[in-house]
């Protein structure tokens, strides 16, 4: 005989509350626990991730990125905040987006660069996006110090040779931007006309250009 399990009425509970607790208690007993996988990015069903994306204070999202991005942006967001402002965080921003980093701030640089200047080389290994250029700016926005400016070269690297823009993303052509104190959001410039496996991209405060 199984062994009757606790309740909280009091003794003088009618025979249908204690029934009613009864049947409440085993239905109960066969719910799955959601914790602790739902709060885990890399483990939490993929509809739930925008709402813990939101949990976590995550400001740049794209509901049309794919799932690992999705679970990247959420598992690095912590750290970013963290340890905003540094060297770790930049790398941690670049990272979010399914890209390799390569921070080098200007006291690594030889010569030496202009005082609270940073290079971010950004090595894509996927198809490109035609907002992924003005996603990466916002989120190197958030990681970086306010003091300091940034040139973020884009650098995209296929098997098969150069491909930048899918059928579905214009050609790049030159933009102009407003200057501001943080990088431009823009639509990146430069038509196409390199052949090779790598090119790179850089965006600064003050031009766009593209690097064969």
């Amino acid at each position: 005989m199984s062994e009757s399990k606790a309740s909280l009425l009091p003794a003088n509970s009618s025979a249908l509350e204690k029934a009613l607790d009864l049947g409440f208690g085993t239905l109960l007993d066969r719910v799955v626990p959601p914790f602790p996988a739902l709060m885990n990015p890399l483990q939490t069903p993929v509809e739930f991730l925008p709402y813990l994306a939101a949990d976590r204070g995550v400001s740049e999202w794209n509901t049309q990125a794919s799932e690992t991005e999705k679970r990247l942006t959420v598992g690095l967001s912590w750290q970013i905040q963290r340890q905003a402002g540094t060297p770790k965080a930049l790398n941690h921003a670049v990272e979010s987006l399914g890209f390799t980093p390569n921070i080098s701030a200007w006291y690594q640089q030889r010569p030496l660069g202009v005082p609270y200047t940073f290079d971010v080389q950004a090595i894509v290994g996927r198809s490109w996006s035609s907002g992924d250029h003005n996603r990466l700016i916002r989120r190197i926005n958030a990681a970086q110090s306010e003091r300091d400016q940034a040139t973020i070269t884009i650098v995209h690297e296929t098997l098969g040779g150069l491909s930048i823009s899918s059928a579905l993303d214009p050609p790049l052509s030159d933009s102009e931007f407003s200057l501001r104190g943080a990088l431009p959001e823009t639509v990146l410039g430069a038509r196409l006309t390199q052949t090779g496996a790598v090119l790179h991209y850089t965006i600064n405060d003050y031009d766009l250009r593209a690097q064969p």
